[in-house]
């Protein structure tokens, strides 16, 4: 098969945007693998119906239980029972108290469960697989547990009893719990769902609800249990607390009686009462000595200044003094009044200062007399204190001798009252206690008991048909994925865009031998650009030259390096069609075929014998020689001609760089056809010689990582113009997003016009 080329220009959005998401990408690559991902589904949803059809259907029952704190509570808080935890925790115990072993071993008992069959040490329905009891649990509601296989006596796990309980009631007790739920009822404050899992419904609704009932009774006994022990334990404490009290206040009294210490403030004697009496008149007295000492040193210090001793506060505070102060301002008044209208020595005049005077002497009269009497207080108090320190001095002497006495009498009262206090507590207590013991205070009650289900609970068909359609989908999605990172080869634009930061010139897509006889005869590539020039081949080999030249728009390149990472990727297809094109088109074209270890062009052209390439390097040949025209395709070539042992060397030469300078000068376009660069460094060599390369690569098939190695070798990357993609696969090309739409229609295009 030989190929034939499609373009591929590079169209604007065909990278998305950073951190978005391509959808056609994504559409592409589901309808790649969609049956990969349709098997996973199938495969799942066929496990599922086969677990259906072997699962037991399994009935819950809910009741319906509400927790609630002792709001009855006729006799107060007490300590001899417990108060209610807070609701957080008051829920977790009740979860923790219904699933203990100790509460289901009395349902159990109650409901006669150890001959029950399908709870029994016999249970019916515990075989199948663990394959698919997995299973089941796996697809079975949320809230409610799948029973395990049940237990069995003869297995011998059990080999001791709990309580006196039996074996076969434990192994009874085991499986309840497995079928048994507790739950918090969401956003329903302290409310809890009993939920019991049966193959028979009425059977699951008559044991959720014994639960809920026994969860209830088991408290109601608790209290009840608990008030009668503490009552019990109350009445013997009181007998020897009494006896305490009574010891203890007898023994004050004695001593009391015995030391001549009268009944005052408990832990004082009468001394240390007279004494605390003494220091707080001491304190009251020495207060009023200081305001009393206060007020004279301030009147002895206004006196010494000479200072005016009315403007003191005792004298400010005299009414005395302020009714003479009223009339001597009177006084002054009438006297302004009638220097107005008389001479100072008018008779009315002196008449007026005279009584004025008389005011003055007054009050100067009556400042001496408080003065006086500021003097007589301050030394009356400087007496009472000293009378009080003399008392205090006399009745701290007898305290002291009493301090010992009252250290002892001290201790006594205190026991006395800590043994009163704790018999008060104790006899209150046990009043409550006695009194809780007999009334009774529900701490839950069931809010709904539960009704025999209508429906299975597990498994549910449609739940379990759209789990494990979500895990095919899932599971065949990942392993499509997989497969896609399998495939290691480029297949879009975007990866040659994203990984090797180069353009796509164009694609080449497969094509059948077949497809290219042209009336019955076979042609090559080359001369089917010629037969058929409005082809799509042709379309598609000018848009790759069209490429070529817009890479470098100031000056277009006329010397071209083909190159590819491995053998067999087309790369002198491509270099003998673009050649071709150009030629066809009036330009001198000259392919010259560099790959010296495997040469391609002389056996194109039939001419394996001629001179060539290496014969002109190593001077056996004149350039007329060696370079040759074929008149079909009007297209110019030099082969490889004779082999050589250095081809490296020869093309590093200078008669190579001058080769190149003389074809470019006589030719408007020269293809140089040269080794993989993968694999050996004459690429690299070329590379040095040339204006332009460009980089074919196999669609699907050369892994990226060599293709990027490849390049990366070559040391004048700026001089690749782009990437070619060859052997395209058009129908699998489709499927790798919207670029590769334009495959399908333009091959449609070109199918309807050779139609016509």
């Amino acid at each position: 098969m030989l190929d034939r080329l499609d373009t591929a220009e590079k169209y604007p959005g065909t990278s998305p945007t950073a951190g978005g998401i391509d959808l056609h990408s994504v559409i592409g690559f589901l309808w790649r693998r969609w049956r990969l991902i349709a098997a996973g589904t199938a495969l799942a949803l066929l496990v599922a119906a086969f677990n259906l059809a072997r699962a037991t259907p399994l009935y819950t029952a809910t009741a319906v239980l509400l927790i609630e704190p002792n709001r009855e509570r006729p006799f107060g808080k007490s300590a001899i029972l417990p108060d209610d935890a807070p609701e957080g925790s008051m829920l977790e115990n009740a979860i923790t108290l219904i699933n203990s072993s100790a509460l289901l071993r009395r349902v159990v008992a109650n409901e006669n469960l150890v001959s029950d069959p399908e709870f029994g040490v016999a249970p019916a329905g515990a075989g199948g697989s663990t394959l698919l009891a997995a299973t089941r649990s796996l697809f079975s509601r949320s809230t409610t547990r799948e029973p395990p296989p049940k237990k069995k006596v003869a297995e011998g796990r059990i080999s001791t009893t709990i309580e006196g309980a039996s074996k076969e009631t434990l192994a009874t007790t085991e499986n309840i719990k497995s079928r048994l739920a507790v739950s918090r009822l969401p956003g329903q404050g302290a409310v809890l769902n009993i939920s019991f899992v049966s193959v028979d419904p009425a059977k699951a609704a008559r044991l959720a609800n014994a639960v809920a009932d026994a969860y209830v009774v088991d408290k109601l006994d608790a209290r009840f249990e608990a008030a009668k022990r503490a009552t019990t334990w109350l009445n013997d404490r009181l007998v020897e607390l009494r006896k305490n009290v009574r010891d203890a206040e007898g023994a004050v009294a004695r001593f009391r009686a015995e030391n001549n210490l009268p009944n005052v403030a408990p832990g004082m004697t009468l001394t240390q009462e007279q004494l605390a009496q003494l220091n707080g008149r001491l304190v009251a007295v020495r207060a009023e000595t200081a305001e009393k000492r206060a007020r004279l040193d301030l009147l002895q210090k206004v006196e010494a200044n000479g200072g005016n001793v009315s403007a003191l506060p005792d004298a400010m505070n005299s009414g005395v003094i302020a009714d003479l102060r009223r009339q001597e301002n009177d006084l002054s008044r009438q006297e302004a009044d009638l220097l107005a209208r008389y001479s100072p020595v008018h008779p009315a005049v002196v008449n007026l200062r005279a009584q004025i005077s008389d005011i003055r002497r007054a009050s100067a009269a009556e400042l001496k007399r408080l003065t006086s009497a500021i003097r007589n207080e301050y030394e009356l108090a400087t007496a009472r204190q000293a009378a009080a320190e003399k008392t205090l001095r006399e009745v701290t002497g007898q305290a002291d001798l009493d301090n010992e006495k009252a250290i002892t009498l001290r201790e006594l009262e205190r026991d006395a009252a800590v043994n009163k206090s704790l018999f008060e507590d104790f006899l209150q207590r046990a009043h409550i206690a006695q009194e809780q013991s007999t009334f009774e205070v529900r701490d839950a009650r069931v809010i709904t008991a539960a009704l025999p289900p209508t429906a299975p609970s597990s498994p549910k068909t449609m739940i379990v048909f759209a789990t494990a359609l979500g895990i095919g989908l899932v599971g065949g999605a990942a392993a499509a994925f997989l497969v896609e990172m399998l495939n290691a080869g480029f297949t879009t634009p975007r990866q040659i865009e994203e990984m090797l930061e180069l353009p796509l010139l164009a694609s080449i897509s497969k094509m059948e031998e077949s497809e290219l006889a042209v009336e019955g005869e076979k042609v090559s590539i080359p001369r089917y650009l010629q037969i058929k020039p409005l082809s799509r081949f042709s379309e598609a080999i000018h848009s790759l030259r069209s490429a070529i030249q817009m890479s470098d728009v100031d000056n277009p390149p006329k010397v071209l390096q083909a190159t590819s990472t491995t053998p067999g990727e087309g790369k002198t297809t491509i270099s003998l069609a673009t050649g071709a094109s150009a030629a066809h088109s009036g330009q001198k074209v000259v392919i010259v075929d560099c790959d010296l270890r495997h040469p391609s062009i002389a056996k194109f052209f039939g001419l394996d014998q001629a001179a060539g390439l290496v014969d002109y390097l190593a001077g056996e040949a004149e350039l007329a020689a060696a370079v040759h025209y074929d008149e079909k395709l009007r297209l110019w070539f030099m082969p490889a001609g004779a082999k050589t042992q250095n081809p490296h060397d020869l093309l590093a030469s200078e008669r190579m760089r001058a080769l190149v300078a003389t074809l470019r000068r006589d030719y408007d376009l020269v293809i140089i056809d040269s080794p993989p660069a993968g694999l050996v460094i004459d690429p690299q060599i070329i590379s040095n010689l040339v204006e332009k390369i460009i980089f074919v690569v196999r669609w699907g098939a050369t892994p990226r990582e060599m293709v990027s190695h490849s390049i990366g070798r070559l040391s004048n990357r700026k001089k690749i113009a782009g990437v070619v993609y060859n052997h395209v696969i058009d129908k699998q090309a489709r499927k790798y997003g919207k670029y590769h739409y334009s495959y399908y229609y333009q091959g449609r295009y070109y199918k309807d016009y050779y139609t016509e």
